[in-house]
């Protein structure tokens, strides 16, 4: 996602309006995404951000099922929100598009899509947003860890789990291979994209 990076540093009002800043990325990301979707493919994909601003403003953003968890005092939050199919089925149908089951037991956006909002996707995007939700926290001394990871790991462990299973390593990315090994063995079918940053 080098393209959203590269969008939101070239945002000038990062620094002052930091949630519009990441806002218009992400839709320059998605739209540079629908304009290359020939050398690239139809397909799309989710994104977390995470942003630390004087080293005390976190600011999350994410569209689709990529997730960001803190711990404070080893207590594991939820950051961001998982874009299903079924809790944004009314705004998927006022685009003209619809929420099924079939195939398979999993709400899918015209039956294909297993998430509300995505980057590209060109078939699927007058039915979907590239628009993120993003939360703004602050970073204080209770504040253990983030993690960013996508629903590889999710589909397999819960928030707490990922955060147990790590309070005990001190390296970040000793920490990441730990929870993408813990996720294989428990037979993850979905990707598995994770970072981890102690504080």
């Amino acid at each position: 996602m080098e393209r959203l990076c590269f969008f939101l540093c070239e945002q000038p009002d990062f620094w002052t309006e930091p949630e519009n800043a990441i806002r218009k990325a992400y839709r320059l990301t998605d739209t540079n995404l629908l304009e290359q979707a020939i050398d690239l493919g139809k397909g799309g994909s989710t994104a977390v951000t995470a942003i630390l601003i004087n080293c005390q403003k976190l600011v999350i953003a994410n569209v689709g099922d990529s997730r960001a968890v803190i711990s404070k005092n080893g207590v594991a939050k939820q950051l961001s929100v998982d874009h299903e199919p079924a809790s944004e089925r009314e705004s998927i149908e006022n685009r003209g598009g619809f929420v099924s089951n079939f195939p398979g037991d999993v709400a899918r956006v015209d039956g294909q899509l297993a998430v509300a909002r995505a980057f590209g996707d060109k078939s699927l995007k007058k039915h979907l947003t590239s628009e993120p939700d993003v939360s703004i926290v602050t970073i204080d001394e209770d504040t253990d860890l983030i993690i960013l990871f996508s629903d590889g790991l999710w589909k397999v462990m819960s928030n707490q789990e990922a955060v147990d299973a790590i309070k005990g390593i001190k390296d970040a990315r000793s920490a990441a291979k730990h929870l993408t090994e813990e996720a294989v063995k428990r037979n993850s079918k979905d990707d598995i994209s994770i970072i981890v940053v102690k504080f």
